[in-house]
Parts: structure tokens; sequence; C-alpha cells
């Protein structure tokens, strides 16, 4: 490369290198320029803020002073602080002097002070000057101590500061807060907070809780109408159920105040209340008295049931509560109010009881209807006027039948051949008849003078002389011990050989009745039967060992002679015919006295209730066929045909044998001894509900009506023979097996017996049944 070219090449590099720095030059130009910019910028932001702060501190009433090594200076609100000198007496108005006078006013405001300007800790008080309050917040910042003091003078040096209110409101033990437009809470005291378990106003919104929406609604309802409401919310606290007066004020600038009192005690009592007047209301309603209430004003307040049907005024028109004139009025056009001349006067008597305070009488009214009503007037606790209205109507009567009742009873009493006295409770003699004073010989003025039952004993000494016989009826008449006064019965003897039975009963009401009775001949003529009884047992005793012995005496020859007599019956041909027949006789005569003394045995032993039943099962079939056997050979030589009715349904009965058989052997003599030759005599058994009929039926000459009704009675027959005593037996033994005998019959239509027999039949004891005289 030659010079030339060099030269060109450093004339190019020297030009790029000018033009790279003149590039370079305009870019920092540049940046300069706008670095310029926003410091000015900076700058009028600055001066804004100043002005800004200025304003603001002009515009509050407050200084702001700047403290550095204790000095003072001002930073705004020249003004203020002049204000601030005026309320702490200086005559100069100088930030110093200001300082000066704030660390001399309280040592404790000092003290404050130098935590501030030493350690940055801030501070809040208020100084009491001797024309206003001066208002003093510290904060540090930086090297400097900031201070705003701000003064209030006249009227309103009495209002508390912005932390001294919320200290005031965090005193407060009921939750108080501030609410927005939409009702939510922009500030809240420290009970809202606990009351929620908030630790602050954002945390309790972070976590979408609320003293109450109830309340936040009744605080958007103030804001958005502009006027103050009030309403009582129940809420849970603390695990209790509780009553708050919600107040929501809005305020001026904004915002609704809201302010809540514990008004628990005042619901519960206001509800307890309302319960009592509901459940007095509801008793004055079920009770049968009418009862009305007037207030203050004289017109109706409240009304039961019973006043509306009372009168028969419509429920209705008693709701629009008339006035006690209008009541009256509307009363006395239907006709039931008391008649009276002067109904204008009356009315006015009636309407002026409002101003009387002192007790009224009771009023008694008879109403043209014939109803008499007791009127009970009360002046009211709340004022105005009760009155109670009873229909004693039913109650006169009632009194009037007492009445009458206790003079019948007099009248009765003194019909009574006994002496009769009634004892009070507290001894008092309230009711005798005549025959009591007959009976003591005491005059009715003595009975009226004696008065109790101690009086009474006096006069009734003289004739029975036993005074614990009268300690005893003291007993029964006062002695509240119901034990005490049992009734009792017994007997006495007076001074003049009278016996006396006495007798004391308990009457509901507390009284005691005592009786007294002369018994004397009564007791003589007991005596006298008692030794007629014993006299008629001895004899009734002798006449069954009579017939006993004689009964037992006579077996031994009947039992030789029937011997005999069937010896030489089978004896044959060695006797004549005619001697034969004798012997027959003699046998025949024998058996009927001998079953004569077994039936009058068995009624003996009937008459002493000693005749035992053998209970056993006993085959009804198997009866018939042996008793039908039995009598078979009687009823040949009387031309009487047997008939035999076996049905095989029947079973078996539970009973004695032996007496059964003996039973229808009775029937079956008296009915083949009834039945004429040719006749049929039936021996039957039925089968009934729950028992067995035993029939023996003839076709004989009938039984007369007028002897039936006494066919089982004792010695009836005895134109047949033997004692008359077959039918009787029947009766007895069948009633000892707990059945009972039926006899149907017609004159010349035969007869039927029927035995009803219980299938189970238990031995029933027979009453005594005494010979007929």
């Amino acid at each position: 490369m030659n010079a030339h070219e060099l030269m060109l090449a450093a004339a190019a590099g020297a030009v790029s290198l000018a033009l790279s720095a003149v590039l370079w030059a305009l870019a920092q130009r540049r940046a300069a320029d706008r670095r310029v910019a926003a410091l000015n910028a900076r700058i009028r932001q600055l001066e804004v803020g100043a002005e800004a702060a200025q304003a603001s501190a002009e515009a509050f009433d407050s200084a702001l002073l700047a403290v550095e090594d204790g000095q003072a200076l001002l930073a705004s609100g020249g003004e203020s602080l002049s204000v601030v000198c005026e309320a702490l007496g200086l005559a100069q108005a100088d930030p110093q002097y200001v300082l000066n006078a704030l660390m001399r006013a309280d040592p404790d405001h000092a003290r404050r002070l130098r935590g501030l300007f030493e350690r940055g800790e801030a501070c809040a008080f208020e100084v009491k000057g001797p024309a206003g309050v001066v208002t003093v917040e510290g904060r540090a910042a930086g090297a400097l101590a900031w201070l705003r003091v701000s003064a209030v003078l006249g009227e309103d040096q009495g209002l508390p500061t912005a932390p001294r209110f919320v200290a005031f409101l965090n005193a407060r033990t009921n939750p108080a807060w501030i609410a927005a437009a939409d009702g939510s809470p922009v500030w809240v005291n420290a009970a809202w907070l606990k009351a929620v378990d908030a630790g602050s106003l954002d945390e309790a919104a972070r976590r979408g809780v609320a003293f109450d929406r109830g309340a936040d609604a009744i605080a958007s309802e103030a804001a958005n109408m502009g006027q103050r409401r009030e309403a009582v919310r129940w809420l849970s606290l603390a695990g209790r159920r509780r009553a708050f007066l919600i107040s929501a004020q809005p305020l001026e600038g904004g915002g609704v105040g809201v302010w809540t009192d514990d008004v628990t005690d005042l619901e519960e009592a206001r509800e307890e209340t309302k319960r009592n007047v509901e459940a007095h209301d509801e008793t004055l309603n079920r009770i049968d008295d009418a009862v009305v209430i007037f207030d203050r004003a004289k017109r109706l307040s409240f009304h039961n049931t019973a006043f509306a049907e009372l009168w028969g005024v419509e429920p209705a028109w008693l709701t629009e509560r008339p006035t006690h004139g209008e009541i009256l009025d509307r009363l006395r056009q239907r006709r039931r109010l008391p008649e009276t001349a002067d109904y204008a006067k009356w009315k006015a008597a009636e309407l002026a009881r409002y101003e009387q305070l002192e007790a009224q009488p009771d009023d008694m009214w008879s109403l043209p209807d014939g109803r008499t009503l007791r009127v009970v007037r009360q002046a009211h606790p709340m004022g105005g006027l009760l009155l109670l209205f009873a229909d004693i109507t039913g109650e006169l009567k009632m009194k009037a039948q007492y009445n009458a009742l206790i003079q019948v009873q007099q009248a009765t009493l003194d019909k009574l051949s006994d002496a009769v006295a009634v004892f009070g409770s507290d001894g008092r003699l309230r009711l005798h008849n005549e025959s009591f004073e007959q009976f003591w010989n005491i005059t009715p003025l003595q009975l009226e003078a004696a008065g109790d039952f101690e009086g009474v004993v006096e006069l009734c000494v003289p004739k029975l002389h036993d005074m614990a016989f009268w300690k005893e009826l003291k007993g029964r008449v006062a002695d509240p011990d119901p034990a005490a006064r049992m009734p009792i019965t017994g007997e006495a003897q007076t001074s003049d050989d009278r016996i006396i039975e006495y007798r004391t009963r308990p009457l509901p009401d507390g009284a005691t009745l005592i009786a007294f009775t002369d018994v004397t001949d009564a007791r003589r003529l007991q005596s006298a039967l008692t030794d007629r009884e014993q006299a008629l047992s001895e004899a009734e005793r002798l006449k069954r060992d009579f017939v006993g012995n004689v009964s037992y005496e006579l077996r031994t020859p009947l039992t030789t002679i029937i011997g005999y007599s069937e010896l030489l019956e089978h004896a044959g041909d060695g006797l004549p015919e005619r001697a034969r027949g004798y012997a027959a006789s003699v046998k025949a005569a024998a058996t009927q006295l001998a079953r004569s003394i077994d039936d009058v045995l068995d009624m003996a032993q009937i008459d002493a209730d000693e005749m035992a039943l053998d209970l056993a099962e006993v085959n009804v079939a198997d009866l018939l066929i042996d008793v039908a056997s039995r009598w078979r050979a009687e009823a040949e030589p009387h031309k009487v045909s047997l008939v035999l009715e076996r049905p095989h349904e029947v079973g078996v009965i539970r009973g004695d044998r032996r007496r059964l058989a003996q039973v229808l052997d009775h029937l079956m003599e008296n009915a083949i001894a009834q039945t004429p030759p040719g006749g049929t005599v039936t021996l039957a058994a039925r089968k009934g509900l729950s028992e067995v009929q035993l029939q023996v039926s003839d076709t004989g000459r009938g039984i007369p009506f007028h002897v039936q009704a006494h066919i089982f009675d004792r010695f009836i027959g005895r134109e047949r023979g033997g004692p008359g005593l077959g039918l009787a037996l029947v009766k007895a033994i069948t009633e000892l097996h707990g059945g009972w005998v039926a006899l149907e019959s017609e004159p010349g239509a035969g007869a039927t017996f029927t035995c009803h027999l219980p299938e189970e039949a238990h031995a029933v004891s027979q009453p005594e049944l005494g010979f007929a005289s």
C-alpha cells in the first residue's frame, strides 16, 4: 500500500470515528434530556406533594413540627401553630416554645417525648392548656422526630380525639362498629372481634364471619333510607342465646354507626311477662265466671269467653273494643240489665266507679230473665276497672234446697226413737234430735248453753258415770287421726239400770255422729230367745238320738223276721198254700219296714249334715240297666210295662253310684205304684249342656196341681204306706250332687221326674231339714 492509500485510509477512519463520536454524543444528549425531564417531573411531583401536605396540614387544623437534637422547626401549619400556642397560653408562636411547654405540662408527657426522641417510640397524648386542649401525635422517621399538634378551643375542647374515642368504644362490652352503605363493617371495636373470635377485621373478612347478618342488613337499610333503624335480634353468643338491641344511625360524611346493647334480661322479662299475661288470660278464659277489663279510657281491653256467653254479645263486636258505656247501652236495649227507673243515673253511677280508689262492695243484679248475678268490681293495677260477673242462680237455688234439706233432716231426726247428736271436728254440737234430749233428760236450753262435747258430757254424766267411756267417745270426735275416728259400736249400762247401745260414725265433712239406743227390752228378749234356741237344739239332738236308737233296735228283730219268713217260703210243699201266703206277706211287710227305717236314717244323716258321698266315675248306661233289672220283677205283678231308654252317648258322670241308684229306686217305686195295670213306666237318660238328666216317667193318674208344690216335702204320700220320705230323699240326694229335680205332670196324664245332675259333681253341704210338726 502506498502513502496515498494510507492517507485515504487514515482519513476514512478519522471520518468514521468522528461520526461515531457524534452519534454517541447525540445518544448521551438524549439520555441526559430524559433524565432531566424525569428529574423535573419528580421535582414537580414533590412540589405538588409538599403543597398537598401543606394544604392537608392546614386543612385539618394541625401543625407539623420536625425535631432534631432537641431543636423544633415548623414544617407546616403556621396558623394551626398559632392556635396551639393560644391554647397553651404562649405569647409567641414559636415551635421551640411549644415543645418546651409540652415537656413541662406533665412528667408522663415528658417521658413519652424523650422515648420518641431517643428511641423512636411513637406516642400520642393530650395536654390541657389554659384556653383549650392540645392533641399530640409523635412518630420517628430517620434522624427526625415528627410531632403533629392540633388544638381545640371553646366548646369543642371537650370532644375526644379519634384515639380516645376508639379506646372508649373498645372499652364497651357490647359490639359496636361502623358499616359501609352495603352493611359490611369498615371498623369494629374489640367486643365485636371477641364475639366473632377474630384478631382483626381483615381476618374476620377472610374467614367470612360476621357478628350478625341481620344486623348488617339493618345497617344497610339505615344507610339506604337515611334514617335511624332499630331491631332486637336473638343471637347465640358464647354458647348462650342472647338478645341484642341493634341501633343503626347514618353518620355525617357517610357510613353507618352501629351500636348494640345486651337486652337479654329485658327481653326475657318481657317474654316472661307476656307468657304470664297469656297464662292469666287463658286462666280467665277457663273459669266459668264472666270477666271483663276496661282500661283508663273506659274502653274494653280484655274479656273471657264466659263474658260473651253470659251476656249473649257478639264476639266480633267485642273485638272492636267498645267503651263501657256502649256495652251497657247494648245490654239495656236487649233487656239484660237490672230494671231501673232512671237508667241514665244508674249508668252514670256505674261509670263513676273508675274514680273510686277504695274497695267496692259486691252487688247483686236480678236480671229480667230470672237470673241473679254477683258483681265484683276491682281497680286494675294497670289502670281501669276489672269486673267479674258470677251467675249465682243455681247457688241460691242450691242454698234454698240445702236449707230445706236441713229442715227435713232435723224433722227426720226428731222422728227417730234413737238419740242422735252430731259433733263437728272442733267438738261443737251441731245437730241433735228430740230423742237425745229425752234420752238423757236434758232441756234444749241446757244443750244450747253447753255448746261443745265437754259441756254435753257434763249434762250426761249423772246418767252414765263411766268417764273412760266418755273419754273414748271424745277421741272419736276430736282426734284428727283417721284411725281414731273409725266407727265403733258397743253397749253400756246407765245408773237407772238401762242397757244402752252406742254407735259412732264419721261423716264426710269431718263431723262425727253419735247415736244411743235403749236396748234393755231387746236384750231381755234376746236372752229369752237364746234360752229357747238352746232348748230346741237339745230337743233336736234328743230326737236324732231317739230315731237312731229306735231304728237300730228295730233292725235286729226285722232281720230275724225276714230271715224266718224266707225260710218258711223255701219250705216248699211242707206248708199249706195259705201259710206260704202268710209268710210272703210277713216278708214283704218286714222288707217295707226295713226300707222305711233306712229312709228315716238317711234323712236323719242329711239333717245332721253327716251324709258323705262316695264320688267315683259312674257309667250311666250300666246304672240304668241295674235299676231296670231290679224293678222289672216288681212291675210284672202289677201288669206294668217297664221301658228302658239307654242312649250310648250319655257316657259317665262323677257321683255316688249307690245314692244315685237309691234316687232311681224311689222314683221307680213311686211310678209303679201310681201306674194302673196296662200302663208304662219309662227309665231314660239324656245328655244336656254340662249335665246329665236321669228321667223316670209314667202313664199313671198324674199329680194334682195343689199337691205338686209340696210333692217333695216330707211325709207326703203316707197313704201309700211308709213314712213318705222317698221323694224328699230324691230331692235331697240330688242336691247333694249339686243338681236339682224337676216335675212335669197333669192330672190324668202321668208324671215325669227329671234329675239334673252335673257331669262333674262335688259334694254339697245340705242345710238342715227339720221334721214337719
